[in-house]
């Protein structure tokens, strides 16, 4: 049974952008993903909102970091899975495996993380993801040492910190709206 075909529960009108740099992004993404992820489709009816949800999305996710792309879409996958928030977990999960070259890992992280066999640097990181996530308020020195000693320099502890925290926040607007992902994603990176 296919997932619903609409966008979202709300009754906001989406549809091509009209601003120049808006329809160029739309085009990059069909040039590069063979889509227009749908979040995007989404932000791109406030176009104010969308330029600062793209640019944030890019710094976060592609721009310079000592956590990989991977590390970084493992990240968006754990707390999604925390969360249970199906747009991400599609989304994410397939990127996890376009970014690893495992279809499994990406299937484990979207369940369980616990499952998949990590090298223990990335086993911290998801540990501490997880509990940023579902008990932020528990997290202290002894959380950040942890990464630390898993050769984490400060810069990636505050990386973590913020991917998992967009991530936290992208849920709840997925949640909130019920948006959902691009149908093709499924069949991506198998």
């Amino acid at each position: 049974m296919p997932q619903p075909a609409r966008l979202w529960k709300l009754d906001i009108a989406t549809g091509e952008p009209t601003e120049d740099d808006l329809q160029k992004y739309w085009a990059k993404c069909r040039e590069k993903l063979g889509m227009v992820p749908n979040v995007i489709a989404a932000v791109s009816a406030n176009p104010k909102k969308a330029r600062n949800f793209i640019a944030m999305y890019n710094e976060l996710m592609l721009g310079d970091s000592g956590l990989s792309k991977l590390e970084r879409e493992m990240i968006a996958v754990v707390v999604s899975s925390a969360n249970r928030c199906y747009y991400c977990l599609v989304a994410h999960g397939q990127a996890v495996r376009h970014y690893s070259g495992d279809p499994q890992l990406g299937e484990m992280l979207v369940m369980n993380y616990r499952v998949a066999e990590l090298p223990p640097r990335q086993r911290a990181m998801l540990d501490f993801t997880w509990k940023l996530t579902l008990t932020p308020f528990d997290i202290g020195d002894a959380d950040r040492a942890a990464l630390r000693q898993h050769g984490f320099s400060e810069q990636d502890v505050y990386d973590i910190c913020d991917v998992a925290a967009f991530f936290n926040m992208s849920n709840r607007m997925a949640h909130g709206t019920e948006m959902m992902p691009n149908a093709e994603y499924h069949a991506m990176s198998r």
